[in-house]
């Protein structure tokens, strides 16, 4: 049995940390997609494939040096790639059938999935503070939504049940793709995982871009305004990849999903200093909840994972 007790203090700045950084992350890939749909560019699967490239050649590069047999299943990373990707795929593309606010409401679907896959498959026990950071959590976010309803966002979309359901979906997939990282990367190596999710992803976003993406990529006029983007979502997504196995192996699934709620928060930042927009107080209201709700789910209380004997023993 192996027990993953009682984080030190030092480990829980290092998950605040982590989580923070990968947040500013995913709201740097958000403004990149922005500005790539505010040039007609609209191909999801094509940006996320450069990513898994990357991941391949860095980190295949790097299994290559150490000539290790593989800790895992290869099967378990085809999995693995294929919920991935088609995680990424659907909730952007709910974008184009529902409104913004019912997708950040939505996405928040994750987080008790999350909470459900790790409780009933990888045995972690959480204790009554950690539930109560992750109500603090998403009661920010419902204010973001609010002062969403009160603003701009009133579009329902052209067919919100349809982009709705997307959402859920997706969602549902990343809760499970995050579950399935935490345990690959608890039992096995973090770089045999990235490196065959980035060779899986690759081959599977390659398959369907050749279906689906296809004319959008032929009829793409590749300025330098269209490929800095580009670039530049594919290079920050690379480094998201590669630092959350970092923060699944300190604290979990939970507090990566929960860190990402504040990506909404960084974005709001970001419009306010950088491009001069006034926003609504309640975006200030909702940071600092669930800044509080982070620092409560990571500063209190033990969580212990307990994988079978014989499952470890095997490796």
């Amino acid at each position: 049995m192996m027990d993953w007790r009682g984080f030190s203090s030092k480990k829980n700045l290092i998950a605040l940390g982590l989580g923070q950084f990968v947040s500013l992350l995913i709201t740097s890939t958000g403004f990149s997609s922005s500005e790539l749909s505010r040039r007609g560019i609209n191909a999801p699967t094509s940006q996320s494939f450069l990513n898994y490239v990357l991941l391949a050649i860095v980190y295949g590069c790097w299994m290559i040096y150490r000539r290790r047999a593989l800790q895992m299943k290869w099967y378990y990373y085809l999995l693995l790639s294929l919920i991935d990707v088609e995680a990424n795929f659907l909730v952007v593309k709910a974008y184009q059938y529902t409104s913004l606010t019912s997708v950040m409401l939505l996405d928040c679907w994750s987080i008790p999935s999350v909470i459900f896959l790790t409780w009933f498959f990888l045995k972690t026990k959480y204790k009554l503070r950690k539930f109560i950071g992750v109500g603090i959590c998403v009661a920010g976010l419902v204010l973001v939504v609010f002062s969403d309803v009160h603003s701009d966002d009133r579009s329902g979309g052209s067919n919100p049940l349809k982009g709705d359901l997307l959402v859920i979906a997706g969602s549902t997939l990343y809760a499970i793709s995050n579950v399935s990282e935490e345990f690959l990367v608890k039992s096995g190596d973090r770089i045999e995982l990235m490196a065959m999710l980035g060779a899986f992803g690759a081959v599977v976003s390659a398959c369907q871009i050749s279906i689906l993406e296809r004319n959008e990529l032929k009829s793409i006029h590749w300025t330098a305004g269209a490929v800095v983007p580009f670039i530049g979502y594919a290079l920050a997504l690379f480094i998201f990849y590669s630092t959350v196995p970092v923060l699944l192996k300190i604290s979990g699934s939970t507090m990566l999903n929960l860190s990402l709620l504040t990506s909404d928060m960084w974005a709001v930042l970001i419009r306010i200093f950088a491009y001069k927009e006034k926003v609504d107080w309640m975006y200030f209201v909702a940071f600092g909840a669930v800044s509080i709700g982070l620092i409560v789910y990571s500063g209190y209380s033990h969580i212990w994972i307990c994988f079978p004997e014989e499952l470890i023993n095997s490796y």
